[in-house]
This record gives structure tokens, C-alpha cells and sequence, in this order.
């Protein structure tokens, strides 16, 4: 106040006023030097704190990346492990055979005789030709289905109603029933599936088939006596057609695996 007063020219003095004015600048520069200095320690502080951010959190997602890529390591190492545990056992087993067969080479050079009643040979069906064969049935299947929906309900869209039911859930057991019946040798010859296989085959699906025709024409057809007469016809039809459909593929070679086993 007294600064202030001096220099608007309250006190009377000359030279007390001339030394006011040094003083009042005098406090000006030392203001102006502490409001600098405040503003730029915060303004420091600050640019240090950002500074030191991000190189704490790069090192945090640092850590948490190598983490995650060690775990990634770790299972695809234990898938691989796995798979090689799989293949040494089916090489071992593929060695066995080879050393057998070595072996009943060796003792037929030496002038010993075969016992062919001990040669055991295995004739089964892969996966590929299951579902070949499914899917080519229910398309011949389909188109005899079609015919005789729309013989007997007289509508083209009752008939492809019925026919679009029966393709995907008949494809689904069909395979699945020659994956069943894959696993039994009964009826099976050195090479192929002999003529009573595959009639039982084509009787014993067609059993199944025909229920299911005649559940959906039911459902979709509305009417019993129409149902009837479209399974009934299937039935006829399709067995005859199952059985020789089951003879051409017996001469397929394609997709079969064979399992030779000897002993001398």
C-alpha cells in the first residue's frame, strides 16, 4: 500500500517517491520470478508424470503379450505332442505288420507251408466312402420319392416338402448306419460285401425308411391314405433299388481299407 500510494504521488517528496518506483519494480520482477517459477515446476511435474506413464503401462502390456504367446507355445506344443504319441503308436503298428510278413516271406523261401486258414484278412470302408454313398442314395432315393408324392397328392410343393424332410435326416442316419455297420465283418468277403450283406443292408434300412416316409407324408400331407400309398410304393421300389445300389458299390474299390493278418 505504501508502494502504491508513493507511486500514484500521495507522499510529497520527490526523491521518496523516485525510490518507490525502484521498489514498486523491484516487487514486480521478484512477482513475476515467483509466479514463473510455480507455473513451470507443476508444468515440469507434469511433463515427467506423462513421460513416465506410457513406460510403465508398454512395460505392463509387455509382460501380459509374453504371457499370452508362452501360453500360446504351450498348447500348441501339447497338441503336437499329442499328435506324434498317435503316430509313433500307428507306426509301431505298421512295423509289427511289416515284421510278420517278413517273417511268412522268409519261412515260405525256406520251403515252409502256409496255414491260408490263419490268414485273417479285413475288409472295411473309410469315411469319405460312407458319406459318398449316402449322399448318392438320397438323391436317387429323393427322386423316387418325389415321383410318387406327387402321383398320390396331386401338389408339386406337398411332394417337395416331403422329399426336403426326408433328404437331410435320412442322409444323417443312413451314414451313421453305414459307420455302424461298417464295424462288423459278418457277411464280408476277402474283398468286398457278399450278396447276403447287402440284401440285409437294403431290408433292414428300408425298415427304417419307411417309417420315417410315412411319419412325414402324415405330418405334411394331412391325409393317412395318401401317406400310406407313398411309403408303400417306397418300399417296393426303393429295397430293390437299395440292393443293387449296394452291388455296385461292392465292386467299388475306391475308399476301402484292407487289414491283412497272416500266421504260419
Amino acid at each position: 500500500g505504501y508502494l502504491a500510494s508513493t507511486y500514484l504521488g500521495i507522499l510529497p517528496h520527490r526523491h521518496t517517491r523516485m525510490a518507490s518506483r525502484t521498489h514498486l519494480m523491484s516487487l514486480v520482477v521478484i512477482l513475476l520470478v515467483a509466479f514463473s517459477s510455480h507455473a513451470f515446476v507443476p508444468t515440469l511435474l507434469t511433463r515427467n508424470i506423462k513421460t513416465a506413464m506410457p513406460s510403465t503401462a508398454i512395460s505392463s502390456t509387455t509382460g501380459d503379450s509374453a504371457s499370452s504367446d508362452l501360453r500360446r507355445i504351450e498348447k500348441i506344443l501339447t497338441v503336437e505332442t499329442i499328435k506324434r504319441e498317435k503316430q509313433v503308436a500307428s507306426l509301431e503298428v505298421i512295423e509289427n505288420k511289416l515284421k510278420r510278413l517278413e517273417n511268412l516271406r522268409d519261412s515260405y523261401l525256406d520251403g515252409k507251408s502256409i496255414d491260408e486258414s490263419g490268414m485273417q484278412e479285413q475288409v472295411k470302408e473309410s469315411t469319405a466312402r460312407s458319406a459318398v454313398k449316402s449322399m448318392s442314395w438320397r438323391v436317387i432315393a429323393g427322386t423316387v420319392t418325389l415321383i410318387t408324392s406327387l402321383k398320390y397328392s396331386g401338389s408339386l410343393k406337398t411332394a417337395l416338402t416331403i422329399v426336403g424332410s426326408d433328404f437331410f435326416s435320412k442322409a444323417a442316419t443312413m451314414f451313421i448306419g453305414e459307420r455302424m455297420m461298417n464295424q462288423s465283418q459278418a457277411g464280408r468277403t476277402k474283398d468286398s460285401d457278399g450278396v447276403g450283406r447287402s440284401l440285409t443292408k437294403a431290408i433292414i434300412w428300408r425298415l427304417f425308411a419307411v417309417a420315417n416316409t410315412l411319419c412325414m407324408a402324415v405330418f405334411i400331407a394331412k391325409d393317412l391314405s395318401i401317406a400310406s400309398k407313398i411309403a408303400s410304393t417306397d418300399a417296393v421300389i426303393k429295397t430293390t433299388m437299395m440292393f443293387f445300389y449296394e452291388r455296385f458299390w461292392a465292386k467299388v474299390d475306391w475308399g476301402k481299407e484292407y487289414d491283412v493278418d497272416f500266421s504260419i
